[in-house]
C-alpha cells in the first residue's frame, strides 16, 4: 500500500481543510479516552495525539519536515510522559535500557532510507509511529516509577532525562547543519510553502535541537519536585 498515510501535501490555502478522519484511528483514540477515562494526564495524552494525528498537522507534516518535528517532538516528550503518568510502572527497573531504544528508534526512523519508507507507505507509517510512542512510554514510565528501587536516586534520573534530550539535541544538530536536504520525501512541497528543503530541514533540526528541551526541563523539574517533597515528608 503505497500512499502518505496523511494525504497528499497540501497547498497552504487547503491545509485547514485537511483533517484526518480516518474510522480506524478514531476508534482507536476513542478506545484510549474510554480506557484513560478516569486519568485526568492519560485524557491530555490522548488530546495531545489527536492533534498530532487528525489535526491539519498531521497532513502539513507529509509537506512540512519541520512539521513532522513538531508531531513527533508531541509524540515522544508531551503524549508519552502524560501516558506514562497515567499508567505508572509499580517499581522502576532502571531508565537505561528503555533509554538506549527510545534513542535507537528515534534515530533509525530518522535515517532518510527509513523516513522515506514510511511517508511512502502507510505500514511503515504506522510501525514508526507506534515505535516512537511506545519506547517512549516505556522511558517515561521507567523515570517516573511509584516507587524508586533501591539505589536508585530520583536525581539520576533526572541525569537521564537530561541525556534523553542531549541525544535528541545533538540528532537535531546533525539536521541543523546538514550541507544538504536529506529527505526525498520533502523534496518538493517545502516549496509550495515559502520555503527550500534545506531551510525546511534545518528548522526541523533547530526544533528538535532547542525547543524541544522545554518538556524533558518540565518533566526534569517535576521529578525534582517529588523527591523535594519526599524528603520533606509530602504526598508526591
Amino acid at each position: 500500500m503505497d500512499r502518505i498515510y496523511c494525504g497528499p501535501a497540501p497547498l497552504p490555502q487547503a491545509l485547514w481543510a485537511s483533517w484526518n478522519l480516518d474510522p480506524a484511528l478514531l476508534a482507536a483514540l476513542a478506545g484510549m479516552t474510554w480506557v484513560f477515562r478516569r486519568e485526568p494526564a492519560g485524557l491530555t495524552g490522548v488530546g495531545v495525539l489527536i492533534v498530532a494525528f487528525v489535526s491539519p498537522l498531521c497532513a502539513l507534516s507529509s509537506a512540512l519536515f519541520s512539521a513532522r518535528v513538531v508531531h513527533h517532538v508531541l509524540l515522544l516528550t508531551v503524549a508519552a510522559p502524560l501516558l506514562a503518568r497515567a499508567w505508572p510502572s509499580g517499581r522502576s527497573m532502571g531508565p537505561g535500557l528503555p533509554l538506549a531504544l527510545s534513542s535507537v528508534v528515534l534515530w533509525g526512523w530518522h535515517h532518510p532510507a527509513a523516513y522515506n519508507l514510511a511517508l511512502s507507505h502507510v505500514g511503515a507509517y504506522w510501525l514508526m509511529q507506534i515505535s516512537l510512542l511506545a519506547s517512549a512510554v516505556w522511558f517515561w514510565r521507567a523515570v517516573h516509577p511509584l516507587d524508586f528501587g533501591s539505589g536508585q536516586a530520583p536525581v539520576l534520573h533526572i541525569t537521564y532525562i537530561v541525556v534523553a534530550f542531549a541525544q535528541m539535541g545533538m540528532l537535531g544538530a546533525i539536521l541543523t547543519f546538514a550541507p544538504s536536504a536529506l529527505y526525498a520525501a520533502h523534496g518538493v512541497a517545502p516549496y509550495d510553502w515559502g520555503v527550500t528543503p534545506l531551510l525546511d530541514q534545518q528548522l526541523g533540526g533547530l526544533i528538535m535541537w532547542v525547543p524541544a528541551g522545554i518538556p524533558y526541563a518540565v518533566e526534569a523539574g517535576l521529578l525534582a519536585r517529588r523527591n523535594w517533597n519526599r524528603h520533606e515528608g509530602r504526598p508526591a
